[in-house]
Protein backbone atom coordinates (compact mmCIF):
# COMPACT_ATOMS: atom_id res chain seq x y z
CA UNK A 1 0.00 0.00 0.00
CA UNK A 2 1.59 3.34 -1.04
CA UNK A 3 2.26 5.99 1.58
CA UNK A 4 0.03 9.00 1.51
CA UNK A 5 1.73 12.35 1.83
CA UNK A 6 -0.04 15.32 3.31
CA UNK A 7 1.09 18.78 2.33
CA UNK A 8 2.09 20.83 5.36
CA UNK A 9 0.66 24.28 5.96
CA UNK A 10 4.10 25.43 7.15
CA UNK A 11 5.89 27.97 5.03
CA UNK A 12 9.36 26.80 6.14
CA UNK A 13 11.20 24.31 8.31
CA UNK A 14 13.28 25.39 11.27
CA UNK A 15 17.00 24.54 11.57
CA UNK A 16 16.32 21.85 14.19
CA UNK A 17 14.23 19.87 11.68
CA UNK A 18 16.69 20.38 8.82
CA UNK A 19 19.69 19.14 10.81
CA UNK A 20 18.47 15.53 10.81
CA UNK A 21 18.04 15.26 7.01
CA UNK A 22 20.47 12.84 5.33
CA UNK A 23 22.10 13.26 1.94
CA UNK A 24 24.60 11.12 0.01
CA UNK A 25 28.15 12.42 0.41
CA UNK A 26 30.75 11.73 -2.28
CA UNK A 27 34.47 12.53 -2.39
CA UNK A 28 35.49 13.29 -5.97
CA UNK A 29 39.15 12.50 -6.61
CA UNK A 30 38.94 13.56 -10.25
CA UNK A 31 37.37 12.64 -13.55
CA UNK A 32 38.33 11.31 -16.93
CA UNK A 33 36.77 10.68 -20.32
CA UNK A 34 37.24 7.13 -21.62
CA UNK A 35 36.01 5.28 -24.65
CA UNK A 36 33.98 2.11 -24.32
CA UNK A 37 36.86 0.32 -26.09
CA UNK A 38 39.29 1.44 -23.37
CA UNK A 39 36.86 0.53 -20.60
CA UNK A 40 36.34 -2.97 -22.04
CA UNK A 41 40.12 -3.46 -21.98
CA UNK A 42 40.45 -2.68 -18.26
CA UNK A 43 41.98 -5.47 -16.22
CA UNK A 44 42.93 -5.84 -12.58
CA UNK A 45 45.76 -3.36 -12.02
CA UNK A 46 44.74 -1.01 -14.87
CA UNK A 47 45.50 2.64 -14.13
CA UNK A 48 43.04 5.36 -15.16
CA UNK A 49 44.49 8.86 -15.46
CA UNK A 50 42.43 11.58 -13.77
CA UNK A 51 42.27 15.31 -14.47
CA UNK A 52 43.91 16.26 -11.16
CA UNK A 53 47.51 16.51 -10.02
CA UNK A 54 48.67 14.28 -7.14
CA UNK A 55 48.25 16.15 -3.85
CA UNK A 56 45.58 18.50 -5.26
CA UNK A 57 42.46 19.01 -3.12
CA UNK A 58 39.48 16.76 -3.74
CA UNK A 59 35.85 17.90 -3.85
CA UNK A 60 33.24 16.90 -1.30
CA UNK A 61 29.83 16.69 -2.95
CA UNK A 62 26.53 16.44 -1.15
CA UNK A 63 23.39 15.93 -3.19
CA UNK A 64 25.43 16.56 -6.36
CA UNK A 65 26.71 19.99 -5.24
CA UNK A 66 30.29 20.85 -4.20
CA UNK A 67 30.20 21.86 -0.52
CA UNK A 68 33.88 21.73 0.40
CA UNK A 69 37.39 20.98 -0.75
CA UNK A 70 39.87 18.95 1.22
CA UNK A 71 42.57 16.35 1.20
CA UNK A 72 42.58 12.58 1.53
CA UNK A 73 44.17 11.34 4.76
CA UNK A 74 44.79 7.91 6.30
CA UNK A 75 43.48 7.30 9.84
CA UNK A 76 43.86 3.88 11.50
CA UNK A 77 44.20 2.19 8.07
CA UNK A 78 41.02 3.91 6.80
CA UNK A 79 40.79 6.71 4.28
CA UNK A 80 39.41 9.98 5.59
CA UNK A 81 38.84 13.54 4.45
CA UNK A 82 40.39 16.67 5.98
CA UNK A 83 38.44 19.86 5.24
CA UNK A 84 40.52 22.64 3.69
CA UNK A 85 37.83 25.04 2.44
CA UNK A 86 34.12 25.00 3.18
CA UNK A 87 31.12 26.97 1.93
CA UNK A 88 29.36 29.06 4.56
CA UNK A 89 26.30 27.44 6.21
CA UNK A 90 24.01 29.72 4.21
CA UNK A 91 25.71 28.80 0.90
CA UNK A 92 25.54 25.10 1.77
CA UNK A 93 21.80 25.27 2.52
CA UNK A 94 21.06 27.25 -0.67
CA UNK A 95 22.73 24.64 -2.85
CA UNK A 96 20.76 21.74 -1.37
Amino acid sequence: MPKEYVKSNRKSLDMEQLQDLRFPMIMVLGSSMVTIRDMLNWRKGSVIELDRVAGENVDLEINGKIMAKGEVVVMNNHLGFRLVTLLSPEERLKSL
